[in-house]
């Protein structure tokens, strides 16, 4: 019974925030726009309206029409099938460098507050030197060994984002740590660690969240432009950044290609971040004033 009551608290819970997600426009719009991605990559996997590898020979520059929803890119690919191919794969590299920034991240912020204060002086000296390597750059150098990849993508955002959050959240760690509320605790016989798990990490979870989504949507525009500069996603395989680099090239001669790729990767950015906001005010009891409230008179 004691642990359905503790089930439903959490579902409770659960349930407040989305609502609060769900109260606002912008909650509204991001939430659609990532559901039909994630809605729109699953189905690629196993239906697009052309084969993504068949290539109309005889159509490479056709408008929109029946047979190619949105027309062909140059090369007589299905520009449709290859938006629709490429979510997957763009969905696979934001997740990929989301985790590993948030790894990277909650590791070095991790080093930079609770260990010892000469250890915790060197890594700040070691983020601040490397957070100033541009992601561009760290592609290129990743790029000698393994040529463009999605892992080149992957392991070059991922690393400068993690930066970036360890950066941002260290801030905001140190201050709670430091709080009265935290001393009381460590004063009460309470370890380091479990101040850090029940009072700090709680703390830092809104700025972490905000910090994640624009890792999101930065990443989005960076496949775009390492695949420009190619040491992103290798010729052959569909990705947002892909199609966009190879309409940019001809975009006199048939502008409706890189309209829609475009308008794909900016609206995604736009919804990575709106989503971010959103959630960050829906865990936040001090904008959400329903999670303040008891389970009792929550439900």
């Amino acid at each position: 019974m004691g642990r359905r009551g503790t089930m439903g608290r959490r579902d409770g819970k659960a349930g407040r925030v989305a609502r609060h997600v769900l109260s606002t426009p912008s909650g509204i719009f991001a939430s659609v726009m990532l559901a039909v991605w994630i809605v729109v990559a699953v189905v690629s996997l196993f239906w697009t309206p052309v084969p993504v590898g068949d290539s109309d020979g005889y159509h490479v520059w056709l408008a929109p029409s029946p047979s190619h929803w949105l027309g062909t890119d140059g090369s007589g690919f299905d520009v449709f099938s290859w938006l629709m191919a490429g979510s997957a794969v763009e969905l696979r590299i934001v997740v990929m460098v989301v985790v590993l920034a948030a790894i990277e991240g909650g590791i070095l912020s991790l080093a930079m507050t609770m260990s010892s204060p000469y250890v915790s002086d060197v890594v700040v000296v070691a983020v601040d030197a490397m957070i100033s390597i541009p992601v561009v750059l760290l592609a290129l150098l990743f790029s000698v060994p393994w040529s463009g990849s999605i892992g080149v993508v992957v392991a070059a955002c991922g690393i400068g984002y993690g930066l970036n959050f360890a950066r941002v959240v260290r801030p905001v760690a140190l201050s709670v740590s430091r709080s009265a509320f935290v001393e009381s605790s460590r004063v009460s016989g309470g370890s380091r660690w479990r101040a850090w798990r029940s009072h700090v990490l709680p703390h830092c979870l809104p700025t972490a969240i905000v910090q994640l989504s624009m890792a999101a949507g930065t990443a989005i525009l960076a496949e775009s432009g390492l695949t420009y500069l190619g040491v992103g996603v290798p010729s052959g395989t569909p990705s947002w950044g892909r199609s966009l680099s190879v309409s940019s090239q001809l975009i006199a001669i048939h502008p409706l290609t890189a309209l829609w790729s475009g308008l794909i990767v900016t609206l995604m950015v736009a919804a990575c971040g709106l989503w971010g906001d959103a959630l960050r005010d829906a865990i936040d009891p001090m904008v959400n004033v329903s999670l303040r409230l008891d389970d009792g008179d929550g439900e």
